[in-house]
């Protein structure tokens, strides 16, 4: 495959021709991940999965390549700020992309990568066009699952054993999609059914064998593969994922400090709550763990109040943010829904926006979970001990408002140069605000209205959850480079972090299951918290929600380009 990208030579040009260059660059990434596509709003694609042949992946390499190539052409000296920001984003994602792909290749070991539900849940999951036109796609997408599966089994080799129990369970997720609310769609347009039938059959089949594939390699002990990348592939998409430029000792380093600062910090929070003395460092850990259990003695919460909370959390985090005038607050049409099944059990909540690329006017889901109906009662007890009343409050803060769902509606009203930054959002500006917002709420007084005491209350759960972050950031360097076992990371999750035993058990399997990810809200955090700093040095009369505003009309930049957008 040859992607033929022409130049201009003329200076005068620079502009339009990185702009041309840029948008036909994303649409060729786009069109090698349907996905992705589909998942960003752009629907051309929806009838087709991803192409993880051993060819199809040549073939997305070569393309990166000739993309890098025609990016490298262009003199960055010559183009405006902004479109120099878009073109270091771009060289930096298309490198990324490039580096997981051919450097780490999850596809050959990770047997996530393969489940075709993603695809077929975005589909359903939104009114973006009328439903028999998004029953045909997934009629297209349904009659790819077998021989996409044949190549995953092809491909795949050395699986880590973690990896496989997950898929597993994700599979049969996917199956039930097919089976339940597949089938519940079917009955609402009866005409797409001669159409889906024969596909979804074959690609239930197509499952069954795949599962059955997967449970053959966990009994067997073939599944014995490392989860753990190793010091040079995080070191690389740790590079990837960030576009910080920080080295793995950098994240570490840093983190490990921060987090001697910050229980210094809860063990005064604590104090303050329980109305004693603060203690001394070293006994600290049991002050801070009163405080944290009375706080979820006071918010009890059950499968039957969780959302009834939530929904009252929004409305007076969005009353909070509009009578201080902390940042302006788009027109947001928020829809609270309850979590489906097979995504339940990691968090009790999550924002799920629509993709940047929409042309339909689409709501925003603020989804939230009770727990998943296997669990037994210690279970179900301990994970409401962790998410209780109070930390509902900080989660809305983080999911919802001033959080998600505000900056990424923020991120839509962006009149973008080019397709750059509306196809790329940046994870760690996302979730960096997203946690810089948990703080602003918290510094501001936000008490959830529960007077003074639900103040220290919702402080104390801030300042957990960014314990938590900072933890994550540290799991996340050393389970990759230094081989920290289990026993040390739920030693310091549970002693230092003050973590739930559920809650660290299961971010002890999200730290071999992922590999950067969980260093994007504490890298992001930091990024966005100094870059707002300056700001305020630089303009001191500037309000809250002056200084705020201009954070988030760039759209959704790594954070290192911030200074440059805001001229500071």
């Amino acid at each position: 495959m040859t992607h033929e990208w022409e130049f201009s030579e003329h200076a005068d040009d620079v502009e339009t021709t990185f702009a041309a260059l840029a948008d036909r660059v994303v649409d060729s990434v786009l069109a090698r991940d349907p996905v992705a596509a589909t998942w960003l709003g752009d629907h051309r694609f929806d009838d087709r999965l991803p192409d993880r042949s051993p060819e199809g992946v040549h073939e997305t390499i070569t393309m990166l390549d000739q993309a890098l190539t025609a990016v490298d052409q262009l003199d960055d000296l010559a183009l405006g700020t902004t479109s120099a920001v878009d073109l270091e984003i771009l060289r930096s994602r298309l490198t990324g992309e490039r580096v997981v792909l051919a450097d780490i290749a999850p596809h050959t070991w990770d047997p996530l990568e393969a489940n075709p539900g993603t695809a077929i849940h975005l589909l359903l999951s939104r009114d973006f066009a009328p439903l028999e036109e998004r029953l045909a796609s997934v009629a297209g997408r349904l009659a790819a699952v077998p021989e996409s599966l044949d190549e995953a089994r092809r491909a795949l080799d050395a699986m880590p054993r973690v990896h496989v129990e997950t898929a597993i369970g994700q599979f049969e997720g996917t199956r039930e999609l097919l089976t339940g609310q597949l089938e519940e769609e079917l009955d609402r347009a009866p005409s797409a059914r001669a159409l889906v039938e024969p596909a979804r059959a074959a690609a239930l089949g197509a499952l069954e064998a795949h599962i059955g594939w997967l449970r053959d390699r966990l009994e067997s002990g073939v599944a014995d593969g490392d989860p753990r990348l190793g010091p040079e592939k995080y070191a690389a998409k740790l590079w990837a994922v960030l576009d910080a430029g920080l080295t793995p000792d950098d994240v570490l380093h840093r983190a490990e400090s921060d987090l001697a600062g910050l229980e210094g910090e809860i063990a005064r929070a604590a104090a303050d709550y329980l109305g004693e003395a603060v203690p001394p460092p070293d006994d600290a850990g049991p002050v801070v763990r009163r405080a944290l259990d009375a706080v979820a003695g006071e918010g009890v919460v059950t499968d039957a109040t969780v959302l009834a909370l939530c929904e009252d959390a929004l409305a007076r985090t969005t009353q909070f943010v509009r009578e201080n005038d902390l940042v302006t607050v788009p027109d947001l049409p928020v829809q609270i829904i309850e979590m489906p099944e097979i995504h339940r059990g990691v968090a009790v909540a999550y924002c799920d926006p629509p993709g940047p690329l929409e042309t339909v006017e689409l709501p925003t889901f603020f989804a939230v979970s009770p727990t998943p109906s296997d669990w037994d009662e210690q279970r179900v007890a301990s994970f409401y001990r962790e998410y209780n009343g109070r930390m509902l409050h900080n989660l809305t803060v983080h999911e919802a408002m001033p959080g998600h769902v505000l900056q990424l509606a923020h991120d839509r009203a962006f009149d973008a140069p080019t397709m750059v930054r509306t196809a790329f959002w940046s994870g760690p500006f996302v979730e960096g605000w997203a946690v810089y917002a948990e703080q602003l709420m918290a510094d501001r007084g936000y008490d959830g209205g529960l007077g003074e005491r639900g103040a220290l209350a919702i402080r104390l759960q801030q300042l957990k959850m960014q314990l938590r972050m900072t933890i994550n950031a540290i799991l996340d360097v050393r389970v990759h480079t230094r081989g920290m076992t289990e026993e040390e990371a739920m030693r310091l999750m549970m002693l230092r972090g003050h973590q739930e035993e559920g809650e660290a058990h299961g971010k002890w399997r999200r730290a071999l299951l992922t590999s950067a990810q969980l260093s994007t809200y504490y890298v992001g955090y930091l990024g966005v918290r100094d870059a707002v700093g300056d700001l305020r040095a630089a303009h001191p009369d500037w309000t809250d929600r002056q200084v705020h505003d201009a954070v988030l009309a760039h759209g959704s930049p790594p954070p290192r380009h911030l200074r440059t957008l805001l001229g500071i």
